[in-house]
Order: C-alpha cells, then sequence, then structure tokens
C-alpha cells in the first residue's frame, strides 16, 4: 500500500488547501459568465467550479468564490445578484489563451470583451452578450443564488436556467449532434495547466498580477493579420508594457538574422517569425519583432 499524506481541512490555511483541491479534482470545464450589471455595462469572466446538473429543467450552476486575500466579490457575483441574468460560454482551445487574459482583474467597468479581443454578440432573450467565437453559448436566466459562506474561499452558487442554446454549425456531425472531436474543448486543472480532450494536458501561463495590455491596444495592423490567431492576440496583450525602442535595438544586434525583417516588403514575414516565438510563449520577444519597423 501506498504511503498516504493526510489532511484536515480546517487546520490548513485558504489558500493551501484551495491548491490541494484544484489539484486533485480536475479536469474540470469552464464557464466563460458574461453578465451586465444594472446600468448594462458588461463583464466576462471564466469559473472552473462549474457543471450542468439538469435536463428538465436545463440547469447549469458555476460558482463565483469570494477572494480568498480580502473576501470581496467578484463582479460577476455582484452582476447576477442584480439582473438574475448570464450567458455561459464553452471554451475551446481556440479563444483559450483570451479565455486566460479575461480573468485578469481589470477596474469595475473595464470591458473584457474588448480588453481579450473577443467579440460581443447581442443575445435575444437576456442582457448579457453572448462571446461570439465560443462554439456553445446558453443564454440563462438566474434562479437562485446559494452562499456556501461568508469568509475567503466560499463558493456562491449560481442556478442558471438555460432559456435558449447557441451552437456553431461546424461543430455539428452529420446527424446533428455536438461532435466531441470538433467542439475542442478544454478544461482547468492545478496551478497553470488544462487539459485538451483532444490532446491532453497543456500549459497556459497565468495572466500577470499587474494589468495586462490587453488585445485592446494592439495595432490594427497586427490584430487584423492574416497569421495571428486569437490565441497569439491573447499572448500579446497579456504583457504589462512594450518594449522600448533600445530594447528592440539591443535584441536585433544579439538575433543579427532578424535585421533581414526591417523594412520587409511583406509584413507577414514578420508575424511569422514573431509567431515562432509565441509559440515558445515568448511574448516580449514576439512584440521586439512585431515592433522592428514601428
Amino acid at each position: 500500500m501506498k504511503e498516504l499524506f493526510s489532511i484536515i481541512p480546517s487546520e490548513l490555511p485558504t489558500a493551501k488547501l484551495h491548491g490541494y483541491l484544484l489539484g486533485a479534482v480536475g479536469p474540470r470545464p469552464i464557464a466563460f459568465a458574461s453578465t451586465v450589471d444594472k446600468e448594462g455595462a458588461p463583464n466576462l469572466s471564466p469559473f472552473s467550479f462549474f457543471n450542468v446538473f439538469s435536463a428538465n429543467p436545463p440547469i447549469l450552476i458555476f460558482s463565483p468564490a469570494r477572494r480568498v486575500r480580502n473576501n470581496t466579490t467578484k463582479h460577476t457575483l455582484d452582476n447576477v445578484l442584480e439582473t438574475r441574468e448570464v450567458v455561459i460560454n464553452i471554451v475551446n482551445y481556440d479563444i483559450v489563451q483570451q479565455m486566460s487574459l479575461s480573468s485578469t482583474e481589470y477596474d469595475k467597468g473595464e470591458n473584457e470583451f474588448i480588453k481579450s479581443g473577443l467579440t460581443m454578440l447581442k443575445s435575444d432573450l437576456v442582457a448579457p452578450f453572448r462571446v461570439a467565437e465560443s462554439p456553445v453559448q446558453f443564454e440563462c436566466r438566474v434562479t437562485k443564488v446559494e452562499a456556501l459562506g461568508k469568509e475567503g474561499g466560499a463558493g456562491n452558487l449560481v442556478f442558471s436556467e438555460v432559456l435558449k442554446i447557441h451552437i456553431h454549425k461546424d461543430i455539428l456531425d452529420d446527424n446533428g449532434a455536438i461532435d466531441q472531436h470538433k467542439i475542442d474543448q478544454v478544461a482547468r486543472m492545478g496551478g497553470n495547466w488544462y487539459s485538451r480532450a483532444n490532446l491532453g494536458m497543456f500549459e497556459v501561463p497565468k495572466p500577470l498580477s499587474s494589468l495586462g495590455i490587453g488585445v485592446d491596444r494592439i495595432p490594427n495592423e497586427i490584430r487584423n493579420s492574416k497569421v495571428l490567431t486569437g490565441n497569439d492576440l491573447g499572448k500579446l496583450g497579456n504583457v504589462e508594457c512594450l518594449p522600448t525602442a533600445e530594447e528592440v535595438r539591443t535584441f536585433v544586434e544579439k538575433n543579427p538574422s532578424l535585421s533581414t525583417l526591417i523594412n520587409a516588403a511583406d509584413p507577414l514575414l514578420v508575424h511569422r517569425r514573431a509567431k515562432e516565438y509565441l509559440e515558445k510563449n515568448d511574448a516580449e520577444s514576439a512584440w521586439k519583432i512585431l515592433m522592428l519597423n514601428s
């Protein structure tokens, strides 16, 4: 028999217990929750305490926990208590980097759709917007919010009754069912780790503790690139600041082969080289390449 390490939850700091729980219970599906406040300002945030619990009536439940560090509540919870509506968007691999960027704790009133470069799509039956890039979008009425405690780390179960479902047609099979290969879902695990249903585990670095610049700060010629994907833009938007001209110059001096990209006639050559660094999760170097001709 293998040796055990046993834990009494009440004897551990909440943050450490949180790590054990999330490391053990996974992979967890992700509720990409879109809400609005009573003035109509949008908010978008992911939650991995989430699943489907009933088909008749169709009920999804997700849980925005109170922050461990200061026992405050998240904007999503505040909004659902005010408006009793939410759109739960499913996360697939194509938008996982932008989803991660949206989890940055921007100030109230900051639009995470814009910061993450995702498209706001008007809902039919509820006020919150849908994520157009999400393969499945659930418009929901919040029927109940059940607080599980009053201290930091306590969850709040948001019972969400599905009123309407929107599904990308390209993820359906010949029989009209959702093809589990085509939907290409991702799920949350412990630490920085995620699981991709098609391939297994992969890592997505957490957003900076300081604020990333956001996709909205990326120049249009880069945002509209035919080479860079939404995931690439999510990585570029998660830097705290852009490199200086001196940093770009020093980078080229250390990598003389890059000098051929200066004043390149085809900007896609620059984007392709930047993408090579993004695939290594080196957004800083990618930005230095993209700024060669700025």
